[in-house]
């Protein structure tokens, strides 16, 4: 069974696979030879399936293990246009970097749409398991979540953990099994809050709040602080944050500065001209090289 989805005039397919490390991670999985990213979805009343997700022309096409009812096949279509952003417009993004020498590849490789899970809550999961520590043991660790406590599909692999499956564990599973560290506590009180209903992380997405007001709501969460609040917050679709850390303070350095350090100022004020897109101009700009000009991955 398969889907076709349409995509925007300016969409790409590569560079929102490659748009940051989340196709890396269970449980999606990316074929760099093929260009096909796949992952273990939930389906409301049937059992978790698997889809292959690929560029055909001007869609989207996605192969599904199975077959799924009209209802089921609507609900999936539209959570496959929500992971790849094809409902939203960057039209005054590439606006405002058209002109501008060193940022109009953008809008010419169809560069801005950053993958997500497709619920908030395994974003901001995933977001506190890559805070301070290696790419390695952020996989390491959402690959025992999923491996644990993801319901399978008919084939075997398995989704992402619900609240309530990762609710149900104690902490020192998060400490033993997950080798969560000092996040183990983090994980276990926002799979309880979310589970109980405590606090709504999906209502994010439609919240009327200002964006430093949103911020502060996320930034409840225990484990959430700048860097996980506004890097939720650019997968929300507000571009405000910079989300600095090691890595892209390093890039910056690397790129603009001959390897010298840099104070986070300075990295505000190299991108203050894009406004409300600042932070989005950042990551492209850090990420520019992760894709060649014939499409390859360099990462």
């Amino acid at each position: 069974m398969n889907l076709v989805i349409p995509t925007p005039k300016e969409f790409s397919f590569k560079r929102t696979v490659l748009s940051h490390g989340w196709c890396e991670l269970p449980p999606f999985h990316f074929d760099p030879q093929k260009w096909v990213l796949s992952r273990v979805v939930a389906v409301e009343g049937e059992a978790p399936i698997e889809v292959a997700i690929a560029q055909k022309g001007a869609s989207i096409d996605v192969a599904i293990s199975g077959k799924i009812g009209k209802k089921q096949s609507t609900a999936l279509a539209q959570s496959i246009r929500y992971m790849l952003r094809l409902d939203e417009s960057f039209n005054d993004f590439y606006a405002l970097v058209s002109d501008d020498p060193d940022f109009s590849w953008i809008p010419a490789q169809g560069a801005g749409r950053l993958l997500r899970a497709p619920t908030v809550f395994e974003d901001l999961v995933k977001m506190i398991c890559t805070t301070n520590c290696s790419w390695a043991l952020t996989s390491k660790m959402v690959g025992v979540l999923v491996s644990t406590l993801g319901e399978p599909s008919k084939r075997g692999r398995r989704t992402f953990p619900t609240p309530q499956a990762m609710s149900k564990m104690p902490e020192r599973f998060y400490r033993d099994k997950v080798g969560a560290g000092y996040r183990s506590g983090y994980l276990k009180e926002l799979a309880d809050m979310v589970a109980s209903n405590e606090i709504d992380v999906e209502g994010w997405l439609k919240s009327d709040l200002p964006t430093s007001e949103l911020k502060k709501e996320i930034k409840r969460v225990k484990g959430a602080g700048d860097y996980v609040a506004e890097n939720i917050l650019k997968l929300l679709g507000r571009y405000d944050g910079l989300a600095l850390d090691s890595w892209v303070r390093g890039k910056f350095s690397k790129m603009h500065a001959k390897g010298r350090a840099v104070t986070d100022k300075k990295i505000a004020r190299h991108y203050s001209r894009f406004g409300p897109w600042v932070g989005l101009a950042l990551w492209c700009d850090m990420t520019r090289d992760w894709m060649g000009e014939a499409g390859t991955v360099e990462i």
